[in-house]
């Protein structure tokens, strides 16, 4: 297979415009018409609502723009200071199996919080990658964990799309205007809240490196 075109967006970007672009994209390669795509981008503070969405979990409707989305999951919040990464692969490709896909996603976001020594770890009855925060206590006699990065996927003609959110440096509190994937025994969390201050391109680089050895060779888009 060719590299993975790899694209970075340094102004925000709306999120009907990239969902428009990102479904045009998956459609093309779907038809054999244009390459692999890993997009990296950031939107304006907006709450989106996956397939699985429950209406008590949007606690403020009125805060932010409402996106309904085709996607897996429930309620997030996109914004600045939070990595999104639309992933478009052809799994058919690949392999097409959801939940291989799913775990890779994850695997891929543990190793590259690993690069800050960050220990994230996945979680068998929710989807996303969580961190242990025992300095929080615990709750019902379990530690308290705080979700650091998202995943929501949808696939069509066994193409991806959608993908992941890493909270770099985002405003945590926005946050609260919902239940965040319809979680609420847990927080969020950042790699600024947890004392790792980096840009975004130096987490964009580390992205890269560790999407490699999981889903293949990269190069730039032209």
């Amino acid at each position: 297979m060719p590299p993975v075109a790899w694209r970075v967006s340094d102004a925000l970007v709306g999120y009907e415009a990239a969902e428009a672009e990102m479904e045009a994209r998956a459609a093309a390669i779907a038809r054999g018409e244009a390459d692999e795509l890993v997009w990296l981008l950031e939107h304006p503070p907006l709450y989106t609502a996956g397939t699985s969405a429950k209406s008590a979990d949007l606690v403020e409707p009125e805060r932010f723009p409402v996106h309904r989305t085709g996607r897996g999951g429930q309620y997030t919040y996109h914004g600045p200071g939070q990595r999104i990464a639309y992933v478009m692969l052809d799994l058919n490709r690949r392999k097409p199996d959801l939940r291989a896909y799913v775990a890779s996603l994850e695997a891929w976001l543990i190793a590259t919080l690993d690069a800050y020594n960050v220990r994230a770890e996945r979680r068998e009855d929710r989807v996303g990658v969580w961190v242990r925060r025992p300095e929080k206590g615990e709750v019902n006699g379990v530690c308290v964990e705080d979700k650091i990065a998202a995943i929501g996927i949808r696939v069509r003609r066994w193409v991806s799309l959608h993908g992941i959110s890493l909270n770099v440096e985002p405003d945590l509190s926005h946050f609260s205007g919902i239940v965040p994937c319809g979680v609420r025994e847990h927080g969020v969390t950042s790699l600024a809240d947890l004392g790792r201050i980096v840009s975004l391109p130096e987490v964009d680089m580390a992205l890269r490196a560790a999407f490699e050895p999981i889903f293949g060779p990269t190069r730039d888009e032209a």
